[in-house]
């Protein structure tokens, strides 16, 4: 099953980008039953992982990028994170709001490495009660859906909040990776595919777990560059490699994070213009190329200091830092594609 064998990826996070060096707190007591809570008060700013009224690990900048750096207040992302709950063996299905260790997990590692991949722009992340990592190959269906569906409150309760507090119309870019694009997929069948809040879409780039090319019907998939009003993903696995998930795993679209078409044709190494690893300040040009290989994306054994040592098949946690730059500018591109289309209509 899908994460049962991805597990392995886990060992490997730290070769392509890691937790803060500094000691993380310990976990919070867990004395309450989180399922029976009322829910998360975004009112609050404690409860957000990014705010740009705040600063947090989104707001940082590699090195390399900062001279020129201008921020564009005009266009919101909103971004929902993956996976920091990951001891499977951890009794409760649904993480605590206020656990001290899991959110700092997720700063010094997903906001720092991903969100801020969008920071262009500005960037909200609500904290929400993640499902364990077991909620995606447990044979207790029940409990996971459940722990699934808890988490998912959240997120559309922070979104509605969003929308009543912060948005005031602006365009958004929706952004998410693994556990945040489950969400993330019931989020914009909800609230944008088909619905008026659909004409403030730039785009999605809800990346790590399957997507069909069929999941909206109105949210086409993104075929080149700067279409708008789209949806982006992939899935990275070395090439050649054959993950043996069940069907239901096996059927998604593919844009290619290179070329940003959605063809078999191969973007070589030389058009990835800088991963962010380890390092975070160092942009890693040429890290590898990118194929799309029917519902994968392939790419070659990634070219990096220490890569030597780096054996998994399963590149699930680059799926966005592997391609920093790339998509850095491509959100760039669309933005600029918007409101160039939005001053044509009027």
């Amino acid at each position: 099953m899908f994460l049962k064998r991805g597990m392995a990826f886990l060992a490997f996070a730290g070769l392509l980008f890691s937790c803060n060096r500094k000691q993380a707190p310990a976990t919070s007591s867990r004395s309450i039953s989180y399922i029976q809570l009322s829910g998360v008060d975004y009112a609050d700013e404690r409860n957000w992982a990014a705010l740009p009224q705040i600063e947090d690990p989104s707001d940082s900048v590699p090195a390399p990028l900062k001279p020129g750096y201008v921020k564009d207040h005009r266009v919101d992302v909103f971004f929902l994170y993956p996976t920091s709950y990951t001891n499977a063996s951890a009794p409760e299905w649904n993480a605590a709001i206020e656990d001290s260790a899991i959110n700092h997990k997720t700063d010094y590692s997903s906001i720092l490495y991903q969100a801020s991949v969008f920071n262009e722009f500005d960037v909200y992340a609500p904290r929400y009660r993640q499902a364990n990592i077991r909620a995606y190959f447990t044979a207790d269906t029940i409990s996971a859906r459940a722990a699934l569906e808890l988490a998912y409150g959240d997120v559309r309760k922070a979104f509605l909040y969003y929308l009543d507090h912060k948005n005031n119309g602006r365009p958004i870019l929706i952004a998410s990776h693994s556990q945040g694009t489950t969400h993330a997929k019931k989020l914009l069948a909800e609230f944008f595919d088909g619905k008026p809040l659909q004409k403030q879409l730039v785009a999605a780039y809800i990346v790590g777990l399957p997507v069909a090319e069929n999941a909206f019907a109105q949210i086409p998939v993104c075929q080149d560059s700067t279409q708008t009003g789209c949806f982006l993903t992939w899935r990275t696995f070395k090439k050649g490699y054959e993950p043996d998930y069940q069907a239901a795993y096996r059927q998604s679209a593919v844009v290619n994070p290179l070329s940003w078409t959605t063809d078999e044709t191969l973007a070589s190494a030389g058009m990835n213009k800088g991963a962010v690893l380890r390092n975070f300040n160092r942009l890693v040009p040429q890290v590898c190329s990118a194929q799309k290989h029917e519902d994968l994306l392939w790419v070659s054994r990634p070219h990096f200091p220490g890569s030597i040592f780096y054996r998994t098949k399963n590149y699930h946690v680059g799926d966005f830092n592997l391609f920093y730059l790339n998509v850095r500018e491509n959100v760039r591109a669309r933005v600029q594609h918007y409101f160039e289309t939005q001053v044509s209509k009027n």
